[in-house]
């Protein structure tokens, strides 16, 4: 069984600048401040791209961007976690995260931007924990994006 969640928002920007601070290293780490406050990533968004979110401790999750239609969509295949820096596909920790995805939908609204996104993950004993972090998270952070965008 699958868990499913879904946040949207509307920024008031055209697609193409809100996709980019989405991405962009340096604003990147700013609208997912909400998630970790030292949240970056290492690796590429290009489609079947190895991509590793990790925070300040080097832990995190290790992934692959799965599907990349520029100021489209971007969809992001979680593989695992990382503890330490070390990537890790095979323990019970990690099978309780994967495989589970990440997709953001942009649709261009001229000078505005609506961004969905859609996160699916195997149902788990830590789901209903997860889906209620998320909810807390999750709206948080694009609102983060959303100011970003429009400053």
């Amino acid at each position: 069984m699958k868990e499913k969640l879904h946040f949207e928002i509307e920024i008031n920007v055209p697609v193409k600048k809100a996709w980019d601070t989405m991405l962009e290293p340096e604003t990147y780490k700013e609208w997912t401040a909400p998630f970790d406050p030292s949240s970056t990533y290492e690796g590429s968004w290009e489609k079947d791209s190895k991509i590793r979110f990790l925070s300040e401790s080097g832990d995190g999750m290790t992934s692959e961007i799965a599907e990349n239609i520029p100021h489209k969509f971007i969809s992001i295949r979680h593989l695992g976690i990382i503890k330490n820096g070390v990537d890790d596909t095979t323990s019970e920790e990690a099978k309780q995260w994967i495989p589970a995805f990440e997709n953001y939908t942009f649709t261009d609204k001229g000078a505005e931007t609506k961004l969905e996104v859609d996160l699916e993950m195997v149902a788990t004993p830590k789901s209903k924990e997860m889906i209620e972090m998320f909810e807390d998270m999750w709206p948080k952070a694009l609102q983060k994006l959303r100011e970003i965008c429009e400053r």
